[in-house]
C-alpha cells in the first residue's frame, strides 16, 4: 500500500476520532512519543520509594516513557477516554458520609473498565486497519508500562490536575484512559493548558495527606493504595483516616470543583452492581469466599482477592458506630483462617472496646 500523504494523514485522523465517538468514546486525541519532563519526573518519584510495593512502576525501565522502546516502530500514540460516574448509582457524598455502609470508588461499581476499553479499543484498531493495511499497533488499558496520563495530556484530552489525575475542562476527571500505540506517522493534537491555578481542594480534603505537594503524589499514603495494591497489613496510623472506603478513594476528585462539568454515563456496563452504591458493611462482612468470587465476577473489584476485603471491611467496621451488630459481625470473623485478617479484626475490636471505655 502506497504511504499516505499528508492530507490523507489528516483525514483519517478525523476518521479515527469519529470512529471512537462511534465506539463510545467521549473523546480521542494524537501525541507523539516525546516524553522526557515525564520520565525524569517518573525517575525522582521511583527513587524517593513513593511508588511503595508497586514494583511493576520500575520493573520495565525506560520502556514506560519511551513507547518506541516497548513498540518498536511506535511513531505516535492514540489516547482515548470513556467517562464512568455512574450517574444512577447512590449520591457520592452520601455513601462517603454513611459510616454503617462500604464506600466502593465510583469507577469500580460496574463491570471491569479494562475489559470495555480494551474492547472497544481493539475494534477501532481494526476500522484503521480496513483503511491502512500496513499499520503495526498494540493496545493498552492500564494494562502495559505506558505513561497514560502524559500522552492524554499531549494529546490536548486534559491536563494533569494536583491530584496527579487528568482533568478535562468540560468534562472534570470522572474517565478512564486507554491507548493505541501505533506505526502511523498521524497528525498531533495539541496539550491542553493547566487550569488548576491556586485552587488547592483536593490536597487539602486528602484524608491521608497523600498528595505531599501540588503534583506530587506518596502513593504509601493514597488510600487507593493502601486498600488495591498493598497486600500487606494498613499501617495503623491510616486506619482512622480511611473511614468506611473499603475500596479505593475519590475524595480528590469528589470535591474538585471541575467536577462539577462531569456527565454521567450513557454506557451500561459502568451501572453499578450488587448493590456495591449502598451495601452495609456487615452484609459485605458475611459474604464467604464464594460469595465474593461469584459477585465480583468482571468486576475491577475481584484482584485484590477476599483476604483483602475482608481486611478493608473489617478496618471500615472499627471506624463504624459501635453497636452490637457490629461487633458480633467481627466476633464471627475473629478465629478466620487468614493472620492478615484476624489482625485487622482485632484492631476493629479494640477501636470499639475503647469507644465502650470512654462512654462507661
Amino acid at each position: 500500500m502506497p504511504v499516505l500523504n499528508s492530507a490523507e494523514l489528516q483525514a483519517l485522523a478525523a476518521r479515527i476520532k469519529q470512529w471512537g465517538v462511534d465506539l463510545g468514546f467521549q473523546q480521542i486525541g494524537i501525541s507523539d512519543i516525546e516524553l522526557p519532563e515525564d520520565e525524569q519526573r517518573l525517575l525522582d518519584w521511583l527513587a524517593q520509594q513513593r511508588h511503595g510495593q508497586m514494583d511493576y512502576m520500575q520493573r520495565h525501565g525506560a520502556k514506560r516513557s519511551r513507547p518506541a522502546e516497548l513498540v518498536p516502530g511506535t511513531l505516535r500514540v492514540i489516547s482515548a477516554r470513556m467517562d464512568y460516574w455512574p450517574g444512577t448509582a447512590r449520591d457520592a457524598h452520601a455513601a462517603l458520609t454513611d459510616p454503617e455502609r462500604g464506600y466502593v470508588s465510583r469507577y469500580a461499581l460496574g463491570r471491569d473498565y479494562h475489559k470495555v476499553l480494551r474492547a472497544r479499543l481493539a475494534e477501532l484498531a481494526e476500522l484503521i486497519g480496513n483503511e491502512v493495511d500496513e499499520q503495526g499497533y498494540r493496545v493498552f488499558v492500564d494494562s502495559g508500562p505506558v505513561l497514560e496520563k502524559a500522552l492524554a495530556r499531549n494529546a490536548g484530552l486534559g491536563w494533569i490536575g494536583k491530584h496527579t489525575n487528568l482533568i478535562n475542562r468540560h468534562a472534570g476527571s470522572w474517565f478512564f484512559l486507554g491507548e493505541i500505540l501505533t506505526t502511523l506517522p498521524l497528525p498531533i493534537d495539541t496539550a491542553v493548558g493547566n487550569h488548576c491555578g491556586s485552587c488547592s481542594a483536593c490536597i487539602d480534603i486528602c484524608p491521608t495527606q497523600a498528595i505531599v505537594a501540588p503534583y506530587q503524589l506518596d502513593a504509601r499514603r493514597c488510600i487507593s493504595y493502601l486498600t488495591i495494591e498493598l497486600r500487606e497489613s494498613i499501617p495503623e496510623e491510616f486506619r482512622v483516616a480511611i473511614g468506611n472506603r473499603i475500596y479505593g478513594c475519590d475524595d480528590c476528585q469528589l470535591f474538585c470543583p471541575w467536577n462539577k462539568f462531569a456527565k454521567a454515563s450513557q454506557e451500561p456496563d459502568f451501572t453499578p452492581r450488587q448493590r456495591l452504591d449502598a451495601s452495609k458493611l456487615t452484609e459485605l462482612f458475611a459474604w464467604t469466599e464464594t460469595d465474593f468470587l461469584q459477585r465480583t465476577e468482571g468486576s475491577a473489584i475481584r484482584r485484590i482477592g477476599y483476604e483483602c476485603w475482608l481486611r478493608n471491611i473489617a478496618i471500615a467496621l472499627g471506624n463504624a458506630p459501635s453497636s452490637t451488630t457490629v461487633v458480633e459481625a467481627l466476633e464471627a470473623r475473629r478465629a478466620h483462617y487468614s493472620a492478615l485478617v484476624r489482625e485487622h479484626v482485632e484492631w476493629a475490636l479494640m477501636q470499639h472496646a475503647n469507644t465502650r471505655a470512654r462512654l462507661s
